[in-house]
């Protein structure tokens, strides 16, 4: 039966990601301007046009170029860059890597981050150190990615310490992990971007649990406080805070393109703005594609966690 849901799950994934191609390929087609005026200039022919739009297939209906491009989805072909004339896969083979990199370094941190203050400020609510953490995650939920990165440059990299760089030193060809310290500044703005969400969801969540009957019995019974907390407050606590978890983690594919652009990092964020600076549509397709996967993989994996960690919602699949 639990296999049941989790197939209708993916079944239901896939429709979503199919009208999500629709909306993407929809909403390129809406971009102002002409892609082969765009990569010749202003000052080409109206012969050299036309011929670039027939090698690059742009005279073809809009329906025979969305069917093209779809099937090429299935065999990881995303299709050819209109700007730099190679595969779109190669283009953004090491953009993927590097900002899975960033997206990874922030999530392994502030996950078990905010999961952990959420839980001391439950057991502590009401206290003094309760209320400075609640006020401090506000503020920090209330400020946009990019106030938060120029604050933390201006602290860190130019007027007060500068310890940090303020962008991304490396150059063309070199791993972005080859100089670690020049990862601390974009890793830190999307922790603290993403931690004050999971640390509220996960107090509140837990202050329930906490005041549930079956906690109270447990702790009627002698079982020690520490097992108490770990063995049954926490687990019950994971599943509703597991859907906060996913729509911050999906937030990062998708906010990490502000992130990157204000540290000149190399990553998908960057080439995404690049792309639509020069109508560059292919890129601009294959990198909404790979952020709404990411979104619909990692709710999947949250309705999952949902299941298992909750018993009405497993004994029900």
């Amino acid at each position: 039966m639990f296999g049941k849901v989790i197939g209708r799950r993916l079944i239901f994934s896939a429709f979503i990601l199919l009208a999500v191609s629709l909306l993407v390929f929809g909403a390129t087609l809406l971009l102002p301007g002409d892609a082969a005026r765009a990569i010749l200039g202003q000052q080409a022919t109206p012969e050299r046009i036309a011929a670039l739009n027939e090698q690059l297939g742009l005279n073809q209906p809009a329906w025979q170029r969305y069917f093209s491009w779809l099937g090429g989805l299935f065999v990881g072909d995303f299709g050819t860059s209109t700007a730099s004339g190679g595969s779109v896969a190669q283009l953004l083979g090491e953009r993927v890597g590097n900002s899975f990199i960033l997206m990874a370094a922030a999530a392994i941190i502030s996950v078990p981050l905010g999961i952990g203050l959420g839980v001391y400020q439950a057991l502590h609510r009401g206290g003094r150190r309760d209320q400075a953490m609640t006020g401090l995650s506000l503020v920090f939920a209330a400020m946009p990615e990019f106030v938060i990165g120029i604050g933390l440059i201006a602290i860190f990299a130019t007027s007060v310490f500068q310890i940090l760089p303020a962008v991304t030193l490396a150059p063309p060809g070199e791993p972005v992990w080859g100089r670690p310290e020049q990862l601390i500044l974009p890793t830190l703005t999307l922790i603290l971007v993403v931690t004050p969400y999971i640390v509220r969801m996960m107090r509140a969540t837990m202050i329930e649990v906490l005041d549930s009957g079956f906690v109270e019995m447990a702790r009627l019974k002698g079982v020690p406080e520490t097992r108490v907390i770990m063995r049954h407050a926490v687990p019950h606590a994971l599943g509703p805070v597991a859907q906060v978890v996913a729509i911050q983690l999906a937030w990062l594919a998708g906010g990490v393109v502000v992130v990157e652009f204000l540290f000149r990092y190399p990553g998908l964020g960057q080439a995404l703005i690049d792309a639509v600076t020069y109508r560059d549509v292919q890129v601009v397709q294959a990198i909404s594609m790979l952020v709404a996967a990411v979104y619909v993989v990692v709710n999947l994996a949250a309705d999952i966690v949902g299941i298992l960690t909750n018993p009405k919602l497993r004994s029900a699949a």
